[in-house]
């Protein structure tokens, strides 16, 4: 079922790149620019098809986005039918339209999972209290410490914790912090952890940690709990009339944490880039640890999907969600090559030069943007592969 779900979530990310890019077709279309290349992943192509209208339908090796190549992309580019040759409007409806649809894709995947079931994500996660029903609720470990009393008794990343059982009694688990509470009133004690692991329950004995092995491993590089694992909280929650202002109020809370979560990388990859200039080795070290656990790339995309698959479709549908409102937001940050980009270097062409940028300029811009953002995504990839491998 993992794997079906992995492969689920995999399509519809594809999906998410198809809506953005048929966004960005649509609009081209309806404002008259002619659209030579409607292309998946980004060259060299592998396999390519001219449709009757001249269009080219291509699937390229870079499995690393899309694109929409238009006829005269230049804004120098004067011909009938070129990008360069529309209106500022039209221009800007077509560079948006991309952003939009992904915010629309996302909305209402949100809209639909707080109908049927909106996992929670994190902390103070927006919901309308009085029309709010909470259908699901369990306590998962999402990480188990090698060699601790948890790896020991068997469990695994992901499977859930059911209840606990001493010699004072059995208690139900259904919150982080009474597992919390439990393990700490029971430390160095022997009890059993009930389980379940891929469908099927599991009893098993376990020695808790003591107060003095937790406490010195305090000091350590290595700090460890009683159980020995990092839980996570798994709630799912059920809105009727509210849906929509529920996925609104999250979106909100999902773009706020992601524009500070990009804050933080690029003050990392500032202090990377200080690091190596100066050979501080410190400083690059603390840069790129501080920007690999804000970002993550196609590798970290797939390990997200595989372990949202063991989750259920709810999860993975909650990760397609906050995937496309995540490109909307970085499609339309001001930065080269990005839609963003290229809006700006138009407004700039139109409203402070009033000229336009001549062809070969606008491709060096947009040029040193893609180079510098493939460079970014292969050292993303790269330490994606150290951490996940």
């Amino acid at each position: 079922m993992q794997l079906l779900l992995f492969v689920l979530g995999f399509l519809l990310f594809i999906g998410l790149v198809l809506i953005h890019e048929w966004g960005h077709y649509i609009a081209a279309r309806r404002n008259g620019v002619v659209v030579e290349e409607f292309g998946l992943g980004f060259p060299p192509r592998a396999w390519g098809k001219k449709l009757k209208d001249g269009m080219v339908l291509s699937l390229n090796w870079l499995p690393l986005g899309g694109f929409v190549k238009l006829k005269g992309e230049s804004d120098s580019d004067k011909r009938k039918g070129s990008f360069g040759a529309a209106s500022l409007p039209a221009k800007t409806q077509i560079m948006l339209a991309g952003v939009t649809m992904n915010l629309i894709a996302g909305l209402l995947i949100l809209t639909i999972l707080a109908l049927v079931g909106l996992p929670k994500l994190i902390d103070n996660q927006f919901t309308v209290a009085s029309d709010t029903k909470i259908s699901q609720q369990s306590v998962a470990a999402g990480f188990v410490e090698p060699g601790s009393p948890a790896d020991k008794a068997g469990l695994t990343s992901r499977d859930s914790i059911k209840q606990i059982t001493s010699p004072k009694g059995t208690l139900i688990i259904t919150s982080t912090e009474q597992l919390k509470a439990a393990t700490k009133s029971l430390e160095g004690q022997k009890v059993q952890i009930t389980y379940e692991h891929r469908g099927q329950e599991f009893k098993k004995d376990a020695t808790l940690l003591s107060r003095n092995e937790v406490q010195k491993s305090l000091s350590t590089d290595n700090p460890k709990g009683h159980l020995g694992v990092v839980p996570l909280e798994l709630q799912v929650r059920r809105s009727t009339w509210s849906a929509p202002v529920v996925a609104l109020g999250f979106t909100k809370q999902l773009v706020v944490l992601t524009m500070q979560g990009l804050g933080k990388a690029l003050g990392g990859l500032g202090s990377t880039i200080a690091g190596l200039l100066t050979g501080n080795q410190t400083a690059r070290e603390q840069g790129q640890a501080k920007a690999s656990s804000q970002v993550g790339g196609p590798v970290a995309i797939m390990a997200v999907l595989w372990g949202g698959g063991s989750l259920g479709i709810n999860f993975i549908l909650m990760i397609i969600a906050v995937l496309s409102l995540t490109l909307a937001l970085i499609n339309i940050l001001p930065i080269p090559a990005l839609d963003g980009g290229r809006l700006v270097v138009t407004l700039v062409s139109r409203k402070l030069l009033k000229n336009p940028i001549s062809r070969a300029a606008e491709e060096r811009i947009h040029g040193t943007g893609m180079a510098v953002l493939l460079a970014l995504v292969l050292l993303i990839t790269i330490v994606d592969v150290k951490r996940f491998f």
